[in-house]
C-alpha cells in the first residue's frame, strides 16, 4: 500500500552497484531511458523523494518495479533479476 503523498519527486540513478558509474539526477517521468541516459541498465537507485516505478521496456511496458524513497545499491533489492530498465515514472495516483 502507497501512502498518500503530494511532495516532490526526486531520484539518482547509476550505472554501477553500489552508486558508482554514470548518473543521473531525474525529478520528472522518463518513457524511453536509453533515448535520455544512453543506456537501459542501471545497476543502483537512490530514491530521495516520492515513489517511483520501473518498468523493463521503454513506454512503461514488461515487468514493474515499484520503490519507495530509500537506498538501492544492487537491482536485485527492487526484485530484479537484471539491471536493465526501459523506463520509469512517478507514482502520483493510486486506482
Amino acid at each position: 500500500m502507497v501512502p498518500p503523498y503530494n511532495g516532490n519527486y526526486r531520484m539518482k540513478i547509476f550505472e554501477r552497484s553500489d552508486f558508482g558509474g554514470q548518473n543521473m539526477e531525474l525529478m520528472d517521468d522518463c518513457p524511453d531511458l536509453n533515448e535520455r541516459f544512453h543506456t537501459r541498465d542501471i545497476s543502483s537507485v537512490n530514491v530521495m523523494e516520492g515513489y517511483w516505478m520501473l518498468h523493463e521496456h521503454p513506454n512503461y511496458r514488461g515487468r514493474q518495479y515499484f520503490l519507495r524513497p530509500g537506498e538501492y545499491r544492487r537491482h536485485h533489492e527492487w526484485g530484479s533479476n537484471s539491471p536493465t530498465i526501459g523506463s520509469l515514472r512517478r507514482v502520483t495516483e493510486l486506482n
